[in-house]
């Protein structure tokens, strides 16, 4: 019965591709058979994407119930966050040029509003980020009092451990629809 159970243990990870390996070739039937009764590109990315949340939302909430979720947004403030989340467009397009994905012709009225747009993108989070207004005390916040000021000085580190991390979450976004297009290049 201990070998069984020591086989089953080691062999979890092989079986575990061959399952994700079985359910891909499903969803690629499922995908296929759709497209060619004529359902909509648009609406079935918006039901496959359902369907994934319905199928994981319950194990990340059984499974992950301990752990801290969004560790970026516990480590540094709101307004960083959505400031980071803000420049994604311009990251993404600064990427695109980099990979010569995008073209910039200084001329064309298209690239000078993207140029503009991203610009001003980065400005508008660089001053949501930088330019501390007052405090507003709203009924749900917690006001500061002298503790909480001293504890938040002592958090410091981890505002810049969240920082990253919020900035390395908006590159692995911007990466994933750079693939994308990427991807959508090579299959033409």
């Amino acid at each position: 019965m201990r070998t069984a159970h020591l086989l089953f243990h080691k062999a979890k990870p092989f079986l575990a591709v061959i399952f994700l390996q079985a359910v891909l070739a499903g969803m690629d039937i499922i995908t296929k058979a759709a497209l060619n009764k004529g359902m909509s590109n648009y609406v079935f990315v918006v039901y496959r994407h359902v369907l994934a949340t319905v199928v994981i939302a319950p194990f990340a909430v059984v499974l992950d119930r301990s752990k801290p979720l969004l560790l970026g947004m516990k480590y540094t403030t709101a307004t960083f966050a959505a400031a980071m989340t803000n420049v994604l467009p311009a990251i993404t397009f600064v990427m695109a040029y980099l990979l010569r994905l995008e073209r910039i012709r200084l001329m064309s009225i298209r690239s000078q509003a993207k140029i503009i747009g991203t610009l001003a993108t980065v400005a508008g989070a660089m001053i949501m980020t930088l330019v501390e207004g007052p405090n507003i005390g709203l009924p749900w916040t917690k006001q500061v009092s002298g503790h909480a000021h001293q504890q938040s000085q002592k958090n410091h580190q981890h505002s810049i451990k969240g920082a990253i991390m919020i900035t390395t979450g908006c590159f692995s976004w911007a990466c994933f629809m750079i693939f994308q297009v990427a991807k959508q290049h090579t299959c033409q």
